[in-house]
C-alpha cells in the first residue's frame, strides 16, 4: 500500500528494515542506560561528523575528486537533513542535562527545553513542507507538473498534502501540554514527560510519516517507518514516558547514519521506493511520466484530523480542569500518566 517492496531484492530490503530497527533500540538502550554512552554519541561523535563535513566541503571547494564525489556532498546537501542532525542531538544533549541534573538542568525554568527544542524540530520540518508545496506549484506552472527536483537529485511532488501536513505539524506543537512537567526517573536513566501520552505519541507519528513519505520519500521506508516504530515500541513496553527521549536519541542517531552513508538507502539492495513513484524508478536524470499521489492525500488528512482531535481533547480536558494546558499537566489520572509518574524520583 505505501512501499514497492517486492521483487528480487525484497529480501534484502525487509532485512535492511530490521537491521535499522534493532539498531535504534539497541543503540538507544546504550544511550539512555549509560552516562558514557549518551556523552560519546551525542557530544564526541557529532564533534568528529563536524569536522568531517568541514573538510568535505572545504575539499568541494578547492575541487579535490575525494569530496566532490563523497555521498555525503553528493546525496545530503540539503539544509533540512544538517538542521535536523543539530536540532537533534541538541535535544539529546540538553535531555542528559535535565535527566542527571547537570548545569542548567538543575533549575525550574529549563524544564521548559523539551517543548522548545521539539517545537523546532517540528517547526524545520513544516518548512519543509511548505518549501515542496510551493516549488510544486511552480513546476505547475511552468511545466504542467508538480514533481520538482530537489538538490539531493530526488524527484518530489509537491501539493495540498504538503500544506495539511504542514498545518497539522504547527497543531502538533500546540498538542504538547505540561511544559513543566519533566522528571528524572528513579534509576536516572530516563528523563520523563508523564503528560506526552499516547494520544500525543499518534498524532505526531502520523503527523511526521507524512511528513517523510512527502518530503523524503526515498527513505521514508526506513526514517519514516522504522525510526517512529522503534521509539514508540520503546515507550509501550519498558520507557514509559520517556518516548520523547527515545525520538531525539534514535532521530540523532539515524541522522548522523544517513548523513554519512546515505547510498545505504539511496542506491543499494536495501534501497525502497514508495508508490508514488508509478513508474518503479526514481533517477534524477529521468523525469517522472506517472504518479500515485493518492496515499500521500490520504494521510494527510489523516495528519491534520488526528492532530485536531488530540488538540480538541487537550481543551476539553484543560476547561475540565479549569488550568491552563502548558503550564499545568492535564492527563493526571489517566493509566499512561500514571504509569511514567511512577517511574520518577518524585513519586517516592
Amino acid at each position: 500500500m505505501f512501499f514497492q517492496v517486492y521483487g528480487e531484492f525484497s529480501s534484502y530490503q525487509f532485512l535492511g528494515w530490521i537491521l535499522v530497527f534493532a539498531g535504534l533500540i539497541i543503540t538507544n538502550e546504550i544511550q539512555r542506560r549509560s552516562k558514557i554512552g549518551g556523552y560519546a554519541f551525542f557530544v564526541a561523535l557529532p564533534i568528529a561528523l563536524t569536522i568531517y563535513f568541514v573538510a568535505i566541503y572545504i575539499g568541494a571547494a578547492r575541487g579535490a575528486e575525494w569530496a566532490l564525489n563523497n555521498q555525503t556532498y553528493t546525496n545530503m546537501n540539503s539544509w533540512f537533513h544538517y538542521a535536523k542532525l543539530y536540532a537533534a542531538t541538541a535535544g539529546c544533549i540538553g535531555f542528559m542535562m535535565l535527566k542527571y541534573k547537570q548545569g542548567i538542568g538543575k533549575t525550574d525554568w529549563f524544564k521548559a527545553f523539551p517543548f522548545v527544542i521539539v517545537a523546532i524540530n517540528i517547526l524545520i520540518a513544516v518548512g519543509s513542507d511548505f518549501e515542496s508545496a510551493i516549488k510544486g506549484s511552480m513546476a505547475l506552472s511552468e511545466t504542467g507538473s508538480r514533481w520538482w527536483l530537489s538538490s539531493e537529485g530526488v524527484w518530489l511532488y509537491g501539493g495540498w498534502w504538503n500544506i495539511a501536513n504542514g498545518l497539522a505539524g504547527l497543531v502538533n506543537i500546540l498538542c504538547m501540554t505540561g511544559w513543566w512537567g519533566i522528571y528524572s526517573s528513579k534509576k536516572k536513566d530516563d528523563m520523563l514527560w508523564p503528560d506526552m501520552t499516547w494520544m500525543y505519541i499518534l498524532a505526531y507519528d502520523v503527523w511526521n510519516f507524512e511528513y517523510t513519505y512527502l518530503n523524503l520519500p526515498t527513505h521514508s521506508w526506513y526514517c519514516g517507518f522504522a525510526l517512529l516504530l522503534a521509539p514508540t515500541v520503546a515507550a509501550m513496553f519498558w520507557n514509559k514516558g520517556g518516548w520523547i527521549q527515545n525520538r531525539a536519541n534514535t532521530l540523532a542517531t539515524w541522522c548522523m547514519f544517513a548523513q554519512v552513508f546515505p547510498l545505504f538507502q539511496d542506491s543499494s539492495v536495501f534501497s525502497v521506493l514508495p508508490v508514488m513513484y508509478s513508474d518503479g524508478i526514481m533517477d534524477p536524470n529521468v523525469h517522472p511520466q506517472s504518479v500515485a499521489p493518492h496515499t500521500m492525500g490520504v494521510v494527510a488528512v489523516l495528519s491534520i484530523l488526528i492532530n485536531l482531535a488530540v488538540f480538541a481533547a487537550i481543551i476539553k480536558k484543560a476547561k475540565k480542569l479549569g488550568v491552563n494546558p502548558y503550564k499545568h499537566e492535564i492527563w493526571k489520572g489517566t493509566r499512561d500518566y500514571d504509569e511514567a509518574y511512577e517511574r520518577s524520583l518524585n513519586a517516592i
